[in-house]
């Protein structure tokens, strides 16, 4: 492959992964993998979550995908686009872990942005913890934040139409 197609291949796993993380959340994680995902949403001191579960599966992805675009494990029947989609999806599970684990929910490092996109990841992914449970919510996508006014509205229109139960501080 030639260094543009590298690079583009890396580049669209990498935002394919984003509607890939978004509907894995809206659909699994908030469905029937909630079992994995409930104690995300509920307070503890735990250092780890059953949730950490579903970055193994991404984890999983990636190393598939590098197996299948590696000669040393496939020989001739590697397919060379593979590892190029595993480093996209590796790439997006780091930027991932350091946004979502790190900046929002703050498991590695302290800071609190005070304007700008990490401000407005912060309060869309906040406004996503504002429901009780697993049904209705916002904001499913981790790398892409729409607007908090915005989500703010659905909120209110999910609560009065009975779909989602949200926390006070919000209500």
């Amino acid at each position: 492959m030639s260094l543009i197609a590298i690079i583009l291949t890396v580049v669209a796993t990498f935002i394919a992964m984003e509607f890939v993380a978004w509907s894995s959340h809206k659909y699994i994680m908030h469905g029937w993998g909630w079992g994995w995902h409930r104690d995300h949403h509920e307070p503890h001191d735990n250092a780890l979550e059953k949730n950490d579960l579903y970055g193994l599966v991404g984890a999983a992805m990636s190393i598939s995908m590098f197996a299948i675009g590696s000669p040393l494990v496939l020989g001739a029947s590697a397919w060379e686009p593979g590892t190029w989609i595993g480093l996209g999806i590796l790439c997006y599970g780091i930027i991932y872990t350091l946004i979502h684990d790190g900046l929002i929910h703050q498991r590695y490092f302290r800071w609190v942005p005070k304007r700008g996109y990490a401000k407005r990841l912060v309060q869309a992914h906040k406004l996503h913890h504002a429901t009780v449970g697993k049904e209705g919510g916002v904001s499913f996508g981790f790398v892409v934040a729409r607007d908090p006014v915005v989500l703010k509205q659905e909120l209110k229109v999910q609560r009065e139409a009975g779909i989602a139960v949200v926390r006070e501080a919000l209500g």
